[in-house]
């Protein structure tokens, strides 16, 4: 088996599915372009803006495809085996990622850009609103928690490596490229520049800013980068998007695509066998396994690879204030998710290139896919180190995206909890929602696995036990509009099995391994008992008949 040959069907399986599933969706949903969306109806030059589609796309691409679609399928590939991970890439992204992201934007335009808890209100009930808020607010949490460790970790200084520590010099580019997309936000939304002048100018500077971070690094401790990331988070949350979510967002698009155009020409390109088992010989079958099980263990693993609960809220958040035009969703709704099933695709076979290649270098996931992104561009003639530091920004960039984005999702539910508007409400609930995940980082056990590796389980179940809960209620909704419910319902299902079960393996494997109480178990016992309780409720609206 070759590279080109599981790249290519990949490739070809997406696009099919964006042009014959993604086109019975969205006539599902009855996409109207005479209906005026939020974005028009209320373009307040803050929140509601109406966004050409290529920018939004490139701004929800760029705040979806977060550290999830490479670190998960790098685990997988290396736990699991690549074929079972291609598979639920693929397929997984096809029939139940992209039609949660579609129909979560679509349910949250039809409701003048409400938030799903809120829809949950109008549909269930305002307790079962406020439950999913606080998951909601609980799942962000730990999205924080994993995406800014996970930074941390590449920003920081490693000197084993020597001359290969590319890491504080990635964080000198990234911060020069934030404040390149605070200039071409200036010039885009303040001064009306040609775009295309803008995003000319804004890319060749970037691609000089690759170069020059690495001549100007900053040494921090991981420590240290995860305060500066956490004030970062706090500071881009409450200023207005035009500043710089949109203009980074559309600025990281480019950054991100480049590096999908990399894992193609290593598709194309890369000649040598794949060697790497489709199945690993260490693979359980059985559920429950204190080992590596396969179910449900690989689609939690995978997390944001195949389906993310974290897309829905950007979709039905920050997204459905800017769609400018209804059919616009399927192309950034369900074009988005299978774009990022593609990220995933380019992730996994950096670690088809690791373990083929028998490589003994660092084994994490920043590390595995910098240098198998390396190894690709090294095919066209770009040298090895400035192709780390591409693909080591390429993997800042698309935690920074989402990280500053899940603050200000973070906000905006913990005002809807509360009730708290004005700036009061708006500082205090940001304020909240960066201090608990900093709580976490500082009181983690020195010497003990890092926290994003020992919160990766929680954080990849109560990641696609949201997307469920999100399928869930538009599953009511749709079968309230009289529509082909079974579109969201039959995935929402799945998804429950796989979530609801992983959450129990969890903390089974707390309890056989004879260890104390931890908050990972604490956490994972409330998550299961708000989604159950959140579950039956949906289930209790969905069979009431529908008023005639």
């Amino acid at each position: 088996m070759s590279l080109i040959a599981i790249g290519l069907t990949g490739v070809g399986l997406l696009l099919a599915g964006y042009w014959i599933y993604g086109r019975f969706i969205a006539g599902v949903f009855g996409l109207d372009p005479a209906r005026r969306t939020p974005a028009r109806e209320m373009n307040d030059g803050v929140d509601f803006i109406p966004t050409r589609p290529v920018v939004l796309l490139g701004q929800h691409f760029a705040a979806i495809a977060a550290v999830g679609p490479i670190a998960g399928p790098i685990l997988a590939g290396t736990k699991y085996g690549w074929l079972v991970s291609f598979v639920w890439i693929i397929f997984g992204a096809i029939l139940i990622g992209a039609v949660h992201d579609f129909s979560a934007l679509v349910a949250s335009v039809r409701h003048k850009a409400r938030s799903i808890a809120e829809i949950v209100g109008a549909y269930m009930n305002p307790w079962a609103q406020k439950l999913f808020q606080v998951y909601i607010w609980l799942s962000l949490v730990y999205v924080i928690v994993v995406f800014t460790d996970l930074t941390a970790a590449a920003f920081a200084t490693r000197p084993e490596q020597g001359a290969e520590n590319f890491g504080p010099g990635v964080a000198s580019s990234s911060f020069l490229y934030l404040i390149l997309a605070v200039v071409m936000g200036f010039l885009m939304y303040r001064r009306h520049a040609p775009l295309w002048a803008v995003t000319a100018g804004g890319v060749l500077l970037l691609l000089v800013f690759i170069q020059l971070g690495q001549s100007i690094p900053v040494h921090l401790s991981r420590e240290s980068w995860h305060m500066v990331i956490l004030g970062y988070c706090f500071i881009a949350s409450v200023i207005p998007m035009w500043i710089l979510l949109q203009p980074r967002g559309y600025l990281g698009g480019f950054i991100l695509y480049a590096s999908l155009l990399a894992g193609l020409l290593g598709f194309i390109f890369y000649s040598e066998p794949v060697t790497a088992p489709t199945v690993s010989p260490d693979t359980h079958w059985e559920i429950f396994p204190l080992g590596a099980g396969l179910f449900p263990l690989l689609f939690t693993t995978i997390a944001c690879g195949a389906c993310s609960g974290f897309h829905g809220l950007v979709s039905a958040g920050t997204t459905a204030r800017q769609l400018a035009d209804e059919p616009d969703a399927r192309l950034v709704g369900y074009g988005g998710m299978l774009l990022e099933g593609f990220v995933a695709l380019v992730a996994l076979s950096t670690v088809i290139l690791f373990v083929s290649k028998g490589s003994t270098g660092p084994s994490t996931p920043d590390e595995i896919y910098a240098r198998g992104l390396a190894t690709f561009l090294q095919l066209v003639g770009i040298p090895f180190a400035l192709g780390v530091a591409f693909a080591k920004l390429a993997f800042a960039t698309f935690i920074y995206d989402t990280l500053d984005v899940a603050t200000r999702l973070g906000r905006y539910i913990f005002q809807e909890l509360t009730g708290w508007s004005g700036r009061a409400g708006k500082y205090i609930g940001t304020f909240l929602t960066v201090a608990v995940p900093g709580y976490v980082l500082l009181t983690a056990p020195a010497g003990g696995a890092p926290p994003w590796k020992t919160y990766w389980p929680l954080f990849g179940t109560s990641n696609q036990l949201l997307a469920c809960l999100t399928l869930a209620a538009v599953t009511v909704w749709l079968k309230r509009e009289g529509r082909k419910w079974w579109v969201t319902g039959v995935p929402c299902v799945f998804m429950a099995l796989v979530t609801l079960t992983s959450l129990v393996a969890i903390n089974l494997k707390w309890i056989r391994a004879g260890e104390s109480v931890s908050a990972v178990s604490v956490a994972s016992a409330a998550l299961f008992a708000l989604a159950v309780a959140l579950l039956v409720t949906a289930l209790h609206y969905f069979r009431k008949p529908v008023a005639a």
